[in-house]
């Protein structure tokens, strides 16, 4: 691990520097005024239409003792093709989480970040699965939820809302059935698609079914939701992993959980069971594969937001957030030749480090891995990868750093992963691969605060 985060060697002239901020800068404003205009859902707290204003009922629970920390997360990442005209009305979709930590009372936030009307919801419910890959629930754990006391609630094109509390104890590692119910058309259907991760659909309203037999069609995707948070005793904050498809867990085995925020999540929880001086802390993972520092997709909103655009919606406002562990820059230089260089990269991140830190949050960053092997290498973008590599373990971009590519290269080939760490496809790492990474991370550089300015 590297620590700290100043200027010296190495890093760009002072004009060089201050243009590609201006730059950046620049890049952060547009985006964040296209996400102004056209979405509710890419601000802060302050923006996020919540529910609210009536009496709590039913299964709504008002807040007991505890802390408010995200248990699952993820990242409206585009518009799912083919739903352009009915979106899923009259279906069910029931999504399935994993949950990080564990707590006594949950909500959870729906988004219609990429719809072009509005998303009604009628129903929507949350349950403990009963058992690994079904979409059967814990008859007595079925909750229906509620938005400002209602079952119903209406989702802005580019919106979002947070539900009522519902009073519900969800443990570490469960599976959670978040389940909602749309009957109207709505357009686009905001969601990821790289959940790694099977949830469900069913036809017709079947958002209180526990038996599951209504969902006969499986899928990949996680739609509308993007937050699960719960009322913990086990935790005082949240940990968000940013970053790609490596953060997403692009090739990891289905279902298993085998995610490197996972692994990390695991050895948190195990530390604070043993009584070990490590931080309390929850784990979300806000990775969208393909995602890069420093340009979008095409579309308003974006598909595939960068990294500076959206920065404020997947770090800064989920909750009760201490630190981020940013993990990016390997798709700027695979696919953005015309911003791919050393400085440019490097000042995007910083200027991430800059937003977190402005938010008093600590950010722990990552060397860019290994791709030797794969389609896009060259030698040039191997020393733009080296020479990034070198400005991160120098302590001049994050305030902690973990060595990923240290961990996973080949000692005899440091251009490419060690066999075992390798998917196949040279990229991404296999399940044993993401299992070192969540290992190596040195639970020490999560503890503390974002360094005070001079």
């Amino acid at each position: 691990m590297t620590r700290g985060r100043d200027g010296g060697a190495g890093a760009p002239p002072t004009k060089h520097r201050a243009l590609l901020a201006a730059i950046v800068t620049l890049i952060v404003a547009i985006s964040a005024a296209i996400y102004a205009g056209v979405s509710a859902d890419g601000g802060g707290r302050d923006r996020t239409p919540l529910a609210g204003g009536r009496l709590p009922r039913g299964d709504v629970a008002p807040a007991s003792t505890g802390t408010w920390v995200g248990a699952w997360a993820t990242s409206p990442a585009a518009a799912e093709p083919g739903t352009e005209t009915t979106g899923m009305a009259g279906r069910s979709v029931r999504n399935v989480v994993h949950t990080s930590i564990g707590g006594t009372s949950a909500r959870i936030t729906l988004s219609n970040l990429y719809g072009q009307s509005p998303l009604t919801v009628t129903h929507a419910s949350i349950a403990l699965a009963a058992g690994p890959d079904t979409a059967a629930a814990i008859a007595d754990t079925m909750r229906r939820l509620t938005f400002g006391g209602s079952a119903r609630v209406i989702i802005p094109a580019g919106g979002q809302v947070m539900s009522d509390i519902a009073r519900i104890a969800v443990p570490y590692g469960a599976d959670v059935l978040v389940t909602t119910y749309s009957p109207i058309p709505s357009g686009p259907v905001t969601y990821h698609p790289q959940a790694r991760q099977t949830s469900y659909l069913a036809d017709g309203d079947r958002t209180a079914g526990v038996t599951g037999v209504a969902y006969t069609t499986p899928t990949p995707y996680w739609r509308y939701l993007t937050a699960l948070d719960v009322l913990s005793h086990e935790a005082d904050g949240t940990v968000v992993a940013f970053g790609d498809s490596i953060t997403d867990g692009f090739g990891s085995e289905v279902g298993a959980n085998h995610r490197w925020p996972d692994i990390l999540a695991g050895r948190l929880h195990d530390a604070a069971d043993a009584g070990e001086d490590a931080p309390h802390y929850s784990v979300v993972n806000e990775g969208i594969s393909g995602n890069r520092v420093l340009t979008s997709r095409t579309g308003r909103p974006a598909d595939n937001p960068s990294a500076l655009s959206r920065f404020e919606r997947d770090v800064l406002s989920r909750t009760n957030v201490k630190v981020v562990v940013i993990v990016l820059g390997v798709n700027d230089i695979l696919h953005s030749p015309e911003l791919a260089d050393r400085d440019a990269i490097l000042t995007g991140l910083r200027t991430l480090v800059d937003q977190a830190h402005a938010r008093g949050l600590k950010a722990v960053g990552a060397t860019i891995m290994p791709f030797g092997g794969y389609g896009g290498y060259t030698e040039a973008r191997e020393t733009m990868r080296q020479e990034i590599n070198e400005e991160i373990r120098s302590g001049r971009v994050f305030d902690a750093v973990v060595d990923f590519d240290k961990a996973l290269r080949d000692a005899y080939d440091p251009r490419r992963f060690r066999s075992d760490y390798d998917s196949g496809d040279h990229l991404h790492p296999s399940d044993k691969g993401y299992a070192r990474m969540g290992e190596i991370l040195d639970l020490d550089t999560l503890k503390g605060a974002a360094p005070i300015a001079a």
